[in-house]
């Protein structure tokens, strides 16, 4: 029996879509995309992503079944190096909570807060 890995997909939550899509396209220098909710319910505009590779895939989502904060799951998004959008945050309308820091062998990672209040992080090799 093949392993999966075991996140298939996220949610992050927001309050206006607008806005976090406006800070998570400029910080990760990527385009969201469009995406369809079939029971109507919830707004999402989906990071860039391609379902067969290595990885788990998410979305930007505005529902009344969840909303944005701090304390809760942290998303790392994969980055060349983490300070490149780290420099990004603060012009974007969020805030970097803790700057580039080793983790040793895993590599290194920034943690920040977007416009929506959630905390999220950064990794990369270098």
């Amino acid at each position: 029996m093949t392993k999966m890995n075991a996140v298939a997909w996220f949610d992050i939550y927001v309050d206006d879509l607008a806005r976090a899509v406006s800070f998570y396209e400029t910080v990760l220098a990527v385009e969201l995309e469009d995406m369809d909710d079939p029971t109507g319910e919830t707004q999402m505009k989906s990071f860039p992503a391609d379902m067969g590779a290595y990885g788990a895939a998410g979305a930007l989502t505005k529902s009344a079944h969840g909303k944005p904060g701090m304390g809760g799951t942290v998303i790392y998004f994969a980055a060349e190096d983490c300070a490149v959008e780290e420099a990004r945050v603060v012009a974007a309308g969020g805030q970097v909570l803790r700057p580039k820091f080793s983790i040793g062998d895993f590599g290194w990672v920034s943690l920040c807060q977007d416009t929506e209040g959630n905390m999220f992080g950064m990794n990369s090799m270098k």
